[in-house]
């Protein structure tokens, strides 16, 4: 399997899902399964049912966080010395060439990525546009929407 980029914030995210389904909801979904075997016939059991769908969801989100840990790059955008290119963990501040809005996007991997927060995934049409790109560069993106052109203002490494 390859590396997942992640961002040191987004690896301690994943970090702290993982720690909550070992130590919250897998002890919770054994609860339940014991619980609905105590109600008697487990082939007419609704509760039980449910239960060992919940413990399937559980053990394959436990094993999909362990996965993603083990094979992750962790990366410290503040010790990227990158001379001021467009690179996973850099923050960008944009201004849109047709409507003359300003953004700022912080490039991060697919499980961090939340456009509310500004985090975009290294998979984004946005992204792939600006990897490699300076300060002044025009980064035209193609997106569902149409094509965008976003000068570069300004690339931080925080």
């Amino acid at each position: 399997m390859s590396t997942i980029p992640l961002t040191e914030f987004g690896a301690e995210k994943l970090r702290v899902e993982l720690r909550d389904m070992k130590t919250v909801q897998r002890p919770a979904v054994i609860a339940a399964i014991a619980e609905a075997r105590s109600h008697g016939d487990l082939s007419e059991n609704a509760e039980y049912d449910a239960a060992k769908e919940k413990q399937g969801f559980v053990e394959g989100r436990i094993a999909d966080l362990e996965s993603k840990l083990s094979n992750a790059q962790i990366i410290n955008p503040a010790q990227l010395d990158a001379d001021g290119a467009c690179v996973f963990g850099a923050t960008i501040d944009l201004e849109d060439i047709t409507n003359d809005t300003t953004v700022t996007y912080q490039i991060v991997g697919d499980d961090e990525a939340d456009i509310k927060q500004g985090k975009i995934s290294v998979g984004s049409p946005i992204s792939r546009a600006l990897i490699g790109k300076h300060q002044g560069d025009i980064a035209e993106v193609i997106a569902p929407g149409g094509t965008r052109e976003y000068e570069i203002l300004n690339v931080k490494y925080i």
